[in-house]
């Protein structure tokens, strides 16, 4: 992953970087140094407005991640139980002297919600989206070698607004960019590659020019330069700009191109040049790939000629926590969880994501449908997006497809998510607006929205014919009858499983399928008291199914392009099955701290070639008590289980199987399961009766990290037995103690209904795990982090900030 973050480091910088060269474009961070206050202040967008006792911060934050949980906050469980409200952030920054002259504008990446912002005094504008990007001119407001001041109100206090966490704030990256007066507008560029061979590829540029100045004649220069700078083709052309704006067309050929794909990501970027005579007044860099794709009605999804079935998951933006903060490194650690489980796909369920998920999906290989909307003019909640649609929708889909259109992973466009209109006549002539705008921005990619209803004559957005790519959720038992009845469509299902589980729990018998609760009218009654959920993949909600019954069906589908799994990780809100105190999901794969479920492993078995044996649950009970043992497996014919060295037996998968299992009467001691492939031992796995706890281990992902202010390193909180055998079901107080450059950014152990706080520097165990997550400071050094519990024999580890 070295090579990757350069790659990542290289990318952001490279506005920077040509901007020390040419001296015409700085793209800088504007994170830092933001003054903030939790509530409202009418007279805080004021330039002489006294700001000095408001907390100091640094950018991306969210206020809500900060608050206790409570079932009184107007987002209810549903949205994560977590304060919400009004704010404001202010900062006083100094404008050179040397950009006066030139064009400043500031972008904010995102928003929650129905942002407002001022410079000087000066009304900018107003946002509702709270997850789109968004930019405003500041150059007639600054007062240049002076200092300024610009000012956000966030307005997040209309509840439920949202069926998840949406967390509260500027909770993605704000960016500083001062251009010459002739430049590149905003995602001003637009690449495609409309040819593309082994031996040959056309890449067409299109750019938008912008012109604050008198305007006139320019030269627009474009290169294309492979991933060590060097230059791939170039193109030179005249273009003249009469008024304040300007398109032009470019074609470069490029030799024996490197094609993108998910198991070589490779990336090219077009450097845009803009030249009045002979002075450089803006260079313009925009990352992208080669590569060519199909989605077919019969045989499914096909990436460079070559049959790819796409493997993903649906996630939610936040980053357990951490909240809806936006960080790198925490985004690429749950990138690199997924790859590793075999996953190559990911949709941004439900609305446009942080650029930088995109970024970090471009160079890791994923496959991504990008999602705007998850309602249009019928309300999911009563304060939600339906009151905005009206006014904003066009505005909101054309600034999302500007933005993304150049990511090479991004592979299709998802206009809404079970939308409500799918149901009535007005669904039709909406579909086809939405539709039309996305394809006026962007011919490259497919358009889908994910649908629900399987009735061609009952599903309006379908009668539209507007859409190229049907996606459908759940009822995956019906997805063999979708061409019967939607005739030659390209089908994909977007949203599947919604198993449900809570990582280290079991409950038996394992072998017969529970839907809690049974339907949408029905209380649970046959939950468990601790508001867990058996670990097994015998469970999910009634409109879903296990993860096996649904990869049993997509994976024989040839017409079916792949799944988009819901979800990859647990998320804040919507902790169906259960009421208060559950605050978080149970449907991912991953738990919120990003520690794998059982579930984890049958995937990773059925979509790596890597060896997997996976043996399941613990062995710790009650004597005596009959105990399901499951075990998935690959590369393999057959698994043997043994205990205290004796053998219980050998299984093999049958038929479409995707597991084996054991009925097995409990004893302490060694539970051990052997693959073999024409008799030939595979792997051994080994699960041990844990005594009393007696120690903590840890464990980080990363003892190096960045000294950035920014890098994180997680660190995994074991509780084990004299032995070193992790104890399942030990729930020890943890209390953590920092010293040297850094600091704790968030605590966690996956427990859905955990009330402790994420902002801490202690937590309880569950079943065996908690997890701490260490922030460098901007100081090169080390960290000591040490962690002790009551009882047990302390750890200390020690990080490294470069």
């Amino acid at each position: 992953m070295l090579k990757l973050r350069c790659f990542i480091l290289y990318f952001l910088m490279l506005p920077v970087l040509v901007y020390g060269q040419g001296n015409v474009r700085l793209r800088e961070s504007f994170n830092k140094g933001w003054k903030f206050f939790a509530g409202d202040e009418k007279e805080a967008s004021k330039v002489n407005y006294k700001d000095a006792w408001w907390r100091s911060l640094n950018l991306p934050h969210d206020w809500s991640i900060e608050g206790d949980f409570s079932n009184f906050n107007p987002a209810k469980p549903e949205g994560g139980a977590l304060p919400t409200g009004i704010a404001w952030y202010r900062k006083s920054f100094v404008a050179p002297s040397s950009s006066k002259g030139k064009n400043v504008g500031i972008t904010f990446d995102g928003v929650y919600q129905q942002s407002e912002v001022w410079v000087n005094g000066k009304y900018l504008g107003k946002r509702p989206n709270g997850y789109i990007s968004f930019s405003y001119d500041l150059t007639p407001y600054l007062n240049f070698g002076k200092w300024n001041v610009i000012a956000v109100r966030v307005d997040n206090s209309a509840q439920p607004n949202s069926r998840w966490y949406s967390g509260s704030g500027i909770y993605r990256n704000v960016w500083l960019e001062t251009t010459g007066e002739v430049r590149v507008d905003l995602w001003g560029t637009y690449v495609t590659t409309p040819e593309v061979s082994e031996s040959h590829a056309k890449v067409s540029v299109e750019t938008s020019l912008k012109n604050s100045g008198k305007g006139g004649d320019i030269v627009l220069k474009t290169f294309v330069l492979d991933e060590k700078g060097k230059e791939a083709g170039k193109s030179e052309v005249s273009v003249h700009i009469g008024g304040r704006s300007a398109v032009a067309n470019q074609e470069i050929s490029v030799s024996n191109p490197i094609l993108w794909s998910v198991d070589r990501p490779y990336l090219y970027s077009v450097v845009t040049e803009v030249y009045i005579g002979k002075k450089l007044t803006d260079r313009y860099v925009t990352p992208f790939g080669i590569r060519f794709f199909n989605f077919d009605a019969k045989k499914g999804f096909s990436l460079n000629g070559q049959p790819l079935k796409i493997l993903g998951v649906c996630n939610h933006h936040d980053l357990g926590a951490l909240g809806a903060a936006i960080n790198v490194r925490a985004m690429e650690r749950q990138l690199e969880l997924l790859k590793a489980m075999g996953c190559n796909g990911i949709r941004t369920a439900h609305n446009p994501p942080a650029p930088e998920l995109l970024d970090l999906c471009d160079r890791m290989g994923f496959i991504v449908m990008d999602e705007t909307f998850d309602m249009w003019k019928k309300k999911k909640n009563s304060k939600d997006y339906h009151l905005d649609f009206p006014e904003w929708y066009k505005r909101d889909l054309q600034d999302h497809i500007k933005r993304d259109r150049n990511h090479p992973s991004v592979f299709m466009w998802s206009i809404g998510n079970e939308i409500r209109e799918q149901f009535d006549s007005t669904g039709i002539s909406i579909t086809r607006e939405l539709t039309s705008i996305v394809k006026r921005l962007d011919q490259t990619r497919p358009v889908t929205s994910a649908l629900t209803e399987m009735v061609p004559q009952k599903n309006f957005l379908f009668q539209a014919k507007a859409l190229d790519l049907l996606g459908f959720n759940y009822n995956h038992a019906k997805y063999d009858s979708l061409p019967l009845k939607f005739g030659d469509y390209k089908f994909i299902a977007s949203e599947t499983s919604s198993a449900i589980a809570t990582r280290g729990h079991y409950d038996m018998p394992s072998d017969s399928i529970r839907r809690w609760p049974k339907d949408g009218k029905t209380k649970l009654t046959e939950g468990n008291k601790d508001y867990t959920v058996s670990a097994y993949d015998n469970v999910s909600a009634y409109w879903g199914s296990t993860h096996e019954e649904t990869w049993k069906t997509v994976k024989k589908l040839d017409h079916i392009a792949g799944l988009y799994v819901w979800t990859g990780f647990d998320y804040l809100g919507e902790p169906i099955p259960y009421p208060w105190p559950a605050r978080s999901s149970y449907f991912g794969i991953l738990d919120l701290a990003g520690f794998p479920k059982d579930s984890y492993y049958m995937y990773q078995s059925e979509w790596t070639s890597k060896p997997v044996l996976h043996l399941l649950p613990h062995w710790n009970w009650q004597e005596g008590k009959t105990v399901d043992v499951w075990a998935y497996y690959n590369n393999a014919d057959e698994v043997e289980l043994f205990l205290n060295g004796r053998s219980l037996g050998v299984k093999a998968k049958e038929n479409d199987d995707l597991h084996v299992m054991w009925r097995v009467k409990y004893e302490p001691g060694v539970l051990k399961a052997v693959s073999r492939k024409g008799g030939k031992e595979v792997l051994v796995r080994e699960v041990k009766t844990a005594g009393r706890p007696a120690k903590i281990e840890l464990l980080a992902d990363r003892k190096e990290i960045r000294a950035d202010g920014r890098d994180l390193s997680f660190i995994t909180v074991k509780i084990l037995d004299k032995e070193g055998n992790v104890v399942p079901d030990a729930d020890n107080l943890v209390k953590f103690n920092i010293k040297g450059e850094g600091s704790i950014a968030g605590v966690d152990n996956g427990y859905q209904a955990s009330m402790e706080p994420f902002k801490a520097d202690y937590r309880e165990a569950f079943n065996g795990f908690c997890l701490a997550i260490i922030q460098s400071s901007e100081k090169r050094g080390t960290i000591e982090l040490r962690a002790a519990a009551e009882g047990l024999d302390s750890a200390v580890i020690s990080l490294k900030t470069r």
